[in-house]
């Protein structure tokens, strides 16, 4: 029967970074600096918020678009955080997850045919649903740009077949995000062009040598701008899967119909876990962020004293630095460090074509990990002559 499945399924991959990471799942003494989860537990008020809720029987089926406290709720967290203005009512949607959010955005603005432009290197999980929808990734090459997709990257990319573009800053893998001014400059190509901004925005509570801007706040492309958000990383809830899309109401009254039919309705008290969250707990993530910093600062320093050459990260909780040993791909080189040093990191190449000869270290790690794994990974370059 399996020749009857859609094709598009078939020809996609599981991530890279999750057959990376179960590859090396289960070894012995293996320091693992793979996956972007927060090592800190979700706020105690957080999870009181979410028992309260299962004690009052907040267990059935909400709006589709969520509950409206809710809506509210981010609404106002975005107008104090990101001066963004979106109305509760009509142009906002709480999603199972950013994931969620993207897959519905992408399902509602494609069709077959059209041309999606994204950075490369990039988080792996826009080009399944990109293919998924029948259209097309087309990865720019930002690597001579600091990884970053620039407005005259854009503009030489831009055909007749462009659909999209996925501006998905503080970066997965890179941690590189975009100022005012280049947010602007991109605002000023595409502002006259028949191509909507996916802007995934779910790190952008973890930002730290500036304020995070969002391309959403220029009035000129806002209709034509859809903002993925979520409470995975600012609160440490990636199990509790909520996320909430920002859009014009012109487009999100059609998103609304895919989400319907794709899951009704996010989970009822993770929405009340949710509520607590951008309320009680809004100022929640500036610990988390503190200490990102602080990881930051030693990872560099760490990786600069090697002798390795990487792009300082303005936000999220990655390093991306270049590691190239002779005759090596990435992958290879990953699978040499869990084998003689036992340290997993995800290879580049699991991030498009432009990650090869790149590795990415996640920081979401105690200070002792990270020490640990930095170790092993010194240890291993100067048994190989690295530079």
């Amino acid at each position: 029967m399996e020749q009857l499945l859609n094709q598009n399924v078939k020809d996609i991959e599981i991530s890279g970074i999750r057959q990376f990471f179960n590859l090396v799942s289960g070894k012995e003494n293996v320091v693992s600096l793979t996956i972007g989860q927060p090592d800190f537990t979700t706020p105690d008020h957080i999870k009181e918020a979410t028992k309260h809720a299962i004690d009052q029987n907040k267990t059935v089926y909400t709006p589709n678009a969520g509950i409206l406290k809710l809506r509210q709720a981010i609404a106002d967290y975005t107008q104090e955080r990101y001066q963004l203005q979106y109305d509760p009512n009509d142009e906002i949607i709480v999603t199972a997850g950013a994931s969620q959010a993207i897959d519905i955005s992408l399902r509602t603005i494609l069709e077959p045919g059209d041309d999606v432009l994204l950075p490369g290197p990039v988080y792996p999980g826009y080009e399944p649903l990109i293919r998924l929808a029948g259209a097309n990734p087309v990865h720019i090459d930002t690597r001579n740009h600091e990884f970053k997709l620039t407005a005259e990257l854009i503009e030489s990319n831009l055909t007749e077949k462009t659909k999209c573009i996925i501006m998905p800053y503080p970066s997965n893998p890179t941690g590189v995000s975009l100022s005012e001014k280049e947010l602007y400059d991109i605002s000023e190509v595409i502002k006259d062009q028949p191509v909507f901004i996916l802007a995934d925005e779910i790190y952008s509570e973890l930002t730290y040598d500036q304020e995070h801007v969002s391309i959403a706040q220029f009035n000129h492309i806002r209709e034509q701008t859809i903002v993925i958000q979520g409470l995975s990383k600012s609160h440490s809830m990636t199990g509790f899967r909520i996320g909430y899309v920002l859009a014009d109401r012109s487009i999100r009254q059609h998103m609304l119909k895919v989400h319907q039919y794709n899951v009704s309705c996010a989970t009822s008290i993770s929405q009340y876990a949710a509520l607590e969250a951008l309320t009680a707990g809004k100022h929640d993530s500036d610990v988390m962020r503190d200490a990102y910093v602080e990881r930051r600062r030693y990872v560099l320093t760490r990786l600069q004293s090697m002798g390795v050459d990487v792009v300082e990260p303005e936000g999220a909780f990655y390093v991306f630095p270049k590691i190239q040993l002779e005759n090596s791909t990435s992958f290879q080189l990953g699978l040499r460090l869990v084998d003689e040093a036992g340290l997993a990191l995800v290879p580049g190449d699991a991030f498009s074509e432009y990650g090869q000869g790149y590795m990415r270290l996640s920081y979401a790690y105690s200070q002792e990990v990270l020490k640990e794994g930095l170790d092993r990974l010194e240890a291993f370059l100067n048994d190989n002559n690295y530079n």
